[in-house]
Parts: structure tokens; C-alpha cells; sequence
């Protein structure tokens, strides 16, 4: 969802998803969610009427959310490390990489597996960080699941700041 991507908040105005904008379109039609926010500089239009394009539009009906974690895979782990060796930077030749190896009792955690090029992978072997003299750029952890919305938009609305309550973590 690179672009046209619409905040959806439930009835109690906490933030549950990312959509595109045909389908907050018709949540607004059918009169299932009304419209926060607007997007000043774009309009949708019909043979008969023009409408705001949203932004951000909040349910009319709670619905309740199950706490969702996000799947511990090989893609999500490359997501979360923003696509580059936690060890070097480079963004070529990406392996997993488990901080303390299997054979020292490391485990298949998001704690614990990190992004690593094929050539940091190799140098670090079968040891941890501390002992192959490397140092991990960040410190891997579980990501949030609304984190993970927002890396798949090209820019954050200004207008969404104030329900994301994220100012700190999101840059």
C-alpha cells in the first residue's frame, strides 16, 4: 500500500489499521465510518458530486481487536531490520542471522534473530556478536504490529500523529 493509504480508527478513536482509500471510501458511503480528516490537496469525484479524499476515518461501531502479534518469518525479520545487515549496513546478499547461536542455546525468537549479509553471517560463524569481536547496530526485538503498517506507506500524514501516540518511535 504505497500510496493512498487511510487511517482507520475504532469507534473509541485507537488506531487499528491502514487502508486504501477505496475501500474507506466505501465504509464512508455506507455510512459505517465517518470522516476525521481530509486530505487538503486531493478530491474524489462522481458524475454528480465531488467528495474530501480521507485521510483518516473512524468506525461508527466498535469493533473489538485481538491483540496481534506480528508472524515470526524470514520476510518479517528482513522488514523489521529495515533490509540491511544489522552487523555492517549493506543491504546485499541478506541471511538470517541468530545472535546466539543454536549450538550455544539460541532460539528461533524475534530477540534473537537479526538481519546479516552473507559476508557479516560468515565472520560471525558460531559465535555471538561479543565473541567474533561484532557489534549489533540494533538491539533485535518483537515489533510492534502498527509499526509494521507504517513502514508500508510512503510517508506518515502529519494528520495521523496525534492517534499513533508514536512521536518518539516513529521518525
Amino acid at each position: 500500500m504505497r500510496s493512498g493509504a487511510v487511517l482507520v480508527l475504532n469507534y473509541d478513536y485507537q488506531p487499528i489499521h491502514l487502508t486504501h482509500w477505496r475501500r474507506a471510501f466505501m465504509l464512508l458511503l455506507r455510512q459505517r465510518a465517518e470522516l476525521i480528516e481530509a486530505r487538503p490537496d486531493k478530491t474524489l469525484r462522481t458524475v454528480s458530486r465531488t467528495y474530501p479524499y480521507p485521510s483518516i476515518i473512524r468506525l461508527l461501531r466498535y469493533v473489538p481487536v485481538p491483540y496481534k502479534q506480528v508472524p515470526l518469518t524470514k520476510a518479517n525479520v528482513f522488514r523489521r531490520d529495515g533490509f540491511r545487515c544489522v552487523y555492517c549496513g549493506s543491504s546485499q546478499a541478506l541471511t538470517l542471522d541468530h545472535v546466539v547461536p543454536r549450538s550455544q542455546g539460541g532460539d528461533d525468537s524475534w530477540e534473537n534473530l537479526v538481519t546479516a549479509c552473507e559476508s557479516c553471517n560468515r565472520r560471525k560463524g558460531n559465535r555471538t556478536p561479543a565473541q567474533a569481536g561484532m557489534a549489533l547496530r540494533v538491539r533485535p526485538r518483537r515489533p510492534h504490529h502498527l509499526l509494521f503498517w507504517l513502514r508500508s506507506v510512503e510517508a506518515i500524514e502529519p494528520s495521523w500523529r496525534p492517534y499513533l501516540l508514536l512521536e518518539a518511535r516513529v521518525g
